[in-house]
């Protein structure tokens, strides 16, 4: 049996296939919420290239918020684990030694508020998910009722009131990212006031706005007799700025598994994968010390906007057009829609209707089409369809409301993507396991299926076929749809309900008419 990837083994590794920098020369000085693959292939590769070139020991503890087996399995291996880089003509794997640091958000709460009060911790970073936020979907504040958000709510509230002080007992136990960052800046003003800058690189519009909000939220609903100078605090002391991340990182097979062990030669049982491209956008606005990732490309400008919808509503956008109609035409993958033959018109369809949409200042929309094309035909990558497709709730009102209510108020055709919400329409009808038709999960999975109304066999119910899902009022289900969306507004436009349900009958049958 083959040895495993660890600090003992990156001696016998070739030269290339070693990490950038020695980890055993880094110390934390960023902390990582989310230790999913996206940040392991993105932001982890970008500080340890920084480290290595600046000569500056940026070493990142990771925080799992909830996988304690993602934990051990990094543990297990010195927290190194492996990056390929899937390319047209071949891949490239090597080993990554930026994360110093493996830790569970429950199990070593300790650990956790100790780094965040550190004042040699200067950078804070999350790749949470939308989720992970609690927003309301009507006003972008903290969703104060939220199970999480109220249950650390009600720990602190009870802390404060046993101990006569600041809750520091409920620190340490807040159970959602947002508490604990809440409860980790009360305790970095206490324990002295270094400044801090938080980095939300979640694919949201105006990710730090909306980070800043739900943290600033959970303190002022906190009990802490002290929120109102940590809110002042956090105004002059703590920057959240803007962010843009790209790269598709598609989930981890057991085929890579194997793929990496052949390369290395030792077995690694967290290797991700990735395509070549990445990109990474920040606002120049930090409070305090960070790695240097521009020598590493990353751009620092001073307005993320313009690159932020480009990514959204094109990058994005597109995604989730392929991942719905992809799946209603029976593929797996991104790479199989296209080459379905109707993938590559689509994607420059639909960039070419959002473009009039975007702002100026960002990447030029025609070329930035053609690197989609490219990138998404990557013949080496494997994104699955039903991976994209998840938590449409939460993701479409970004990718594509915003701009199709640009191109209605403008008067003009929006005839993709009218395709495209015809296509997650169909995607949210009720499967026979009661989940959704094609496998993609959401937090708001029952609300929507309950949108299509009484069917005509109920999915739970023996001899259930798909054939059966029909609708007796498309139209209506639509403005349903619309509404768990948050897009009241569009469930009233008559015309836009009456063409995404005209969709409906085609996409049922399988054919995607573009």
């Amino acid at each position: 049996m083959s040895s495993s990837l660890s600090l003992a083994a990156l001696g016998g590794l070739a030269v290339e296939r070693r990490p950038a920098v020695d980890p055993r020369e880094l110390r934390p000085r960023v902390v990582h919420f989310g230790l999913g693959a996206f940040h392991r292939a993105h932001q982890a590769v970008y500080t340890e290239h920084a480290a290595a070139r600046s000569g500056e020991p940026w070493g990142i503890a990771a925080v799992a918020p909830r996988s304690v087996d993602a934990v051990a399995a990094l543990r297990a291996q010195d927290c190194l684990y492996s990056l390929t880089e899937r390319r047209p003509a071949g891949t490239v794997t090597r080993a990554v030694g930026s994360v110093v640091e493996a830790l569970g958000l429950g199990p070593d709460g300790a650990r956790v508020d100790a780094l965040l009060a550190s004042p040699d911790v200067t950078v804070l970073t999350l790749t949470i998910t939308e989720k992970g936020y609690h927003r309301r979907p009507d006003t972008g504040r903290l969703d104060l009722a939220a199970p999480g958000i109220a249950a650390d709510l009600a720990a602190c509230r009870s802390s404060s009131s046993g101990s006569g002080g600041a809750g520091s007992a409920v620190e340490g136990g807040a159970v959602t990212v947002v508490g604990r960052i809440a409860a980790g800046l009360a305790a970095r003003m206490r324990s002295g006031g270094a400044p801090l800058t938080v980095v939300s690189c979640d694919n949201m519009a105006d990710n730090g706005a909306a980070l800043e909000t739900v943290v600033r939220g959970f303190v002022a609903a906190s009990s802490w007799p002290d929120r109102q100078a940590v809110l002042d605090w956090m105004t002059n002391s703590v920057a959240f700025p803007a962010t843009v991340v790209d790269r598709i990182v598609p989930a981890t097979t057991d085929a890579d598994r194997a793929a990496a062990h052949g390369a290395l030669g030792v077995r690694d049982r967290m290797p991700v994968v990735g395509e070549p491209y990445r990109q990474w956008v920040l606002e120049d606005s930090f409070a305090g010390p960070r790695p240097e990732w521009e020598l590493d490309g990353a751009l620092f400008v001073p307005d993320v906007v313009p690159y932020q919808l480009t990514k959204l509503r094109m990058l994005n956008g597109s995604h989730s057009a392929l991942a719905y109609l992809g799946a209603a035409a029976g593929c797996t993958t991104i790479a199989d829609t296209m080459a379905a033959g109707w993938g590559e018109r689509l994607v420059e369809a639909l960039c070419a209707e959002v473009a009039p949409t975007l702002p100026p200042g960002g990447p030029d929309p025609a070329a930035y089409a053609g690197d989609l094309v490219e990138r998404f035909a990557n013949p080496g990558m494997r994104h699955l369809l039903r991976q994209i497709g998840c938590d449409g709730s939460l993701k479409l009102p970004e990718r594509w409301l915003d701009a199709l209510r640009s191109l209605r108020a403008a008067d003009a055709p929006a005839p993709v993507l009218e395709l495209a919400l015809a296509a997650w329409a169909n995607a949210t009808r009720p499967a026979a396991d009661g989940g959704q038709l094609f496998g993609t999960t959401d937090p708001a999975a029952a609300e929507l299926a309950s949108c299509w109304g009484r069917l005509p066999e109920d999915p739970r119910d023996e001899g259930f076929r798909d054939e059966d899902v029909k609708d007796t009022d498309s139209k209506a289900t639509v403005r349903r749809l619309l509404r768990v969306l948050g897009a009241a507004d569009l469930a009233e436009d008559g015309t836009l309900v009456t063409a995404v349900a005209a969709r409906l009958p085609a996409l049922r049958a399988g054919r995607i008419e573009i």
